[in-house]
């Protein structure tokens, strides 16, 4: 396999399995997978953060905010990779409880990835909640 091919079976597993685990109340393999190097950025849909300090931060907010994922799904629509730097494009699916309350919601979502030892590493996240197409609401 190819680099593009290797960064994106990381994405549909290592980076998804991720995002499923904090949606579920747990934080730790999102740390695990986000660079410790600065510079770290999130500009989230709901919170923001910048540095590693804010971003440990925002990871336990979240963690305790999420539980009882139901799925979580990262449709990716555009990626790259050029050389120890890549990115991702699309759009998050997301089933879950968000302080208890059931919700489901789509994310646009954006990430910035280093390799570091071999290993890609998220070093930057935005995200913003996509809104209702108004065609649909009539």
């Amino acid at each position: 396999m190819g680099d593009r091919d290797d960064f994106l079976a990381w994405v549909k597993s290592t980076l998804r399995d991720a995002e499923k685990a904090l949606h579920d109340g747990d934080p730790g393999p999102r740390r695990l997978i986000w660079s410790r190097k600065e510079p770290v950025s999130v500009l989230g849909a709901w919170r923001n953060a910048f540095g590693l300090e804010q971003l440990d931060r925002l990871f336990t907010v979240l963690g305790q905010s999420f539980s009882q994922v139901i799925s979580f799904d990262f449709e990716v629509q555009a990626f790259d990779v050029v050389g120890d730097m890549a990115y991702t494009a699309g759009l998050e699916h997301i089933s879950t409880s968000v302080d208890g309350e059931p919700r489901t919601f789509t994310l646009r979502a954006t990430q910035i990835y280093r390799r570091e030892d071999g290993q890609w590493k998220v070093a930057h996240r935005h995200a913003d909640t996509v809104a209702p197409d108004p065609s649909s609401l009539t």
